[in-house]
């Protein structure tokens, strides 16, 4: 799912689980996260909206969280900010944040 201005606020208002994955299509490290990404968002379809925000299209999201470095994760809960992450990391990390959400 493609994360922009005009459907962020609707989705952080809906109050389900969020994780937006800021990224770009020249930075490395976010295609290398990218397909594990697309697989936990498959994994997780339900329980917790997964989508990406691409930094050199959507200025605006970047700007309001201080995104700085490519690829940064965040999670939100009740509509809140509950933890971030700056730079690759791996499947477990990942799913262990994920379902951090859930709990």
């Amino acid at each position: 799912m493609e994360i922009t201005s005009a459907n962020f606020t609707e989705l952080l208002e809906s109050g389900a689980p969020l994780v937006v994955d800021f990224w770009a299509e020249w930075c490395g490290p976010c295609r290398m996260i990218g397909p594990m990404v697309e697989e936990l968002a498959a994994e997780y379809d339900g329980r917790i909206t997964v989508g990406k925000c691409n930094v050199d299209k959507e200025r605006d999201l970047p700007t309001k969280y201080s995104i700085r470095n490519i690829p940064t994760l965040l999670f939100f809960k009740d509509g809140e900010l509950a933890d971030r992450h700056v730079g690759a990391l791996n499947r477990a990390d990942l799913k262990a944040k994920m379902e951090a959400l859930l709990g």
